[in-house]
């Protein structure tokens, strides 16, 4: 057995089981007697709306907003690429129109949303009173943060025109469908992209708390608009939202049930062990080494040759330049260099991780691979794996080594995957 064949192989199959051009077409609902209008936002939304026009059976028109370079030719749909994670200008005129084209409905239409992660940051059409620089700002410090992707969602309902249910609201009284590819925790609706056409249990004052929790100062504009609270987003019983339905075509879980169904045939015992996992990439990274030394020590939870895999988004808190951070990370990046620290050259540990948007936070990259060699090839090579996790530097550390696992944009996305191959 190969152990890193074994693994980009398990990476591969999850890819594919959140493609959208072989999940989507079975989720789509009968066309409406009026007009089918398709609207969405995220790094999937390229990829969605070229499987929806190639499945939809009648008259489609509509625009969707994806990252740069995330693109694809769509005969019926426009694509535009705008900023991410930080939103641009591209991203505000693109919601503005995705929120016209909702307006613009009668009854007898149906609004076809699709959704997926980075579509919060890709539909920036800033509240009343607030300007993009902003948001920009707020989001920015919400990624420097180490806040969790629901906490930063919170906030950005309420800084927006068309996120937090606010989409669907609009739209009423036409039949809303969303179709959804998951990458938060528990595949909540309100929380993926932002949750544009779901209702929002959160509140103003919900927002306000977390930027206390993470002692950031907002923009003066930001801080009026907190405070005024002068116009909540529709909640899930909002009666323009009733007769609206959300379907998942893709979520973590589907993607690791691939991956083990991979390392099955390969004769390996795959545990599942969370495709909700959260928290700091470096503490995560703790618990899935002591894990793995229980395999080796004890075979618990399964006996070697056994892959430990799991989903979900973790979190890196930023060090200031001045404080000895500044490097170059990336969640997957970090979470397997803090791995590599606490397993210490362990043998029979191989492990990967990768965003399955093929971004591994703002790098080029979708992740990296370890092996049980790589501190020592380090250290030949002058790479201190230790001062590089303090520095927030994994990808000079697994770059050094050629073992970043570059995909290009996938056009997908369900969050993280992680895969540590014991043997």
């Amino acid at each position: 057995m190969d152990p890193q064949r074994l693994l980009d192989e398990t990476f591969r199959a999850a890819l594919a089981a959140a493609d959208p051009a072989r999940v989507l077409a079975a989720q789509l609902p009968p066309p409406p007697a009026g007009r089918t209008v398709v609207v969405g936002a995220g790094k999937a939304a390229a990829s969605m709306a070229r499987a929806l026009d190639e499945a939809w059976p009648a008259p489609l028109e509509g625009l969707v907003v994806t990252r740069y370079e995330h693109g694809l030719d769509c005969p019926r749909i426009e694509v535009v690429e705008a900023a991410h994670p930080v939103p641009d200008a591209a991203g505000r005129e693109a919601a503005q129109r995705i929120l016209e084209l909702a307006r613009g409905l009668g009854p007898d239409d149906l609004l076809l949303c699709l959704i997926s992660g980075g579509g919060s940051a890709l539909l920036a059409l800033p509240a009343e009173g607030l300007e993009l620089a902003d948001k920009q700002a707020v989001n920015k410090a919400l990624l420097a943060s180490g806040a969790a992707i629901d906490e930063m969602n919170c906030v950005r309902k309420h800084l927006s025109a068309i996120k937090g249910g606010r989409l669907a609201a609009a739209a009423h009284p036409a039949r809303v469908v969303t179709l959804a590819v998951s990458d938060v925790p528990d595949d909540d609706p309100a929380t993926i992209a932002s949750g544009p056409t779901v209702g929002d249990p959160t509140s103003f004052a919900d927002a306000r708390a977390i930027l206390e929790k993470y002692g950031i100062e907002p923009p003066e504009a930001v801080r009026r608009h907190l405070e005024a609270a002068a116009e909540e987003t529709p909640k899930p019983d909002d009666p323009r939202l009733a007769a609206d339905s959300f379907r998942l075509i893709a979520r973590p879980q589907d993607s690791l049930e691939a991956a083990a169904a991979v390392a099955r045939r390969a004769g390996v015992t795959p545990v599942i062990l969370g495709a909700d996992i959260e928290g700091e990439a470096r503490e995560v990274a703790r618990v899935m080494a002591g894990v793995a030394k229980q395999v080796r020590r004890f075979g618990q939870p399964a006996p070697a040759p056994c892959l430990l895999l799991s989903g979900g988004e973790t979190t890196v808190t930023l060090r200031a330049p001045k404080d000895g951070g500044g490097g170059r990370g990336g969640r997957n990046a970090e979470f397997l260099l803090a791995l590599a620290v606490a397993l210490e050259g362990l043998e029979g540990v191989h492990a990967l991780a990768c965003d399955t948007d093929g971004i591994d936070g703002s790098e080029d990259n979708a992740g990296a691979r370890l092996a049980p060699d790589s501190l020592a090839r380090a250290a030949a090579r002058g790479l201190d794996a230790k001062a590089l996790l303090a520095a927030n530097d994994a990808y000079r550390f697994f770059a050094g080594l050629d073992d970043l696992i570059v995909t290009g944009p996938t056009r997908t996305n369900v969050n993280d995957f992680r895969a540590i191959l014991v043997t």
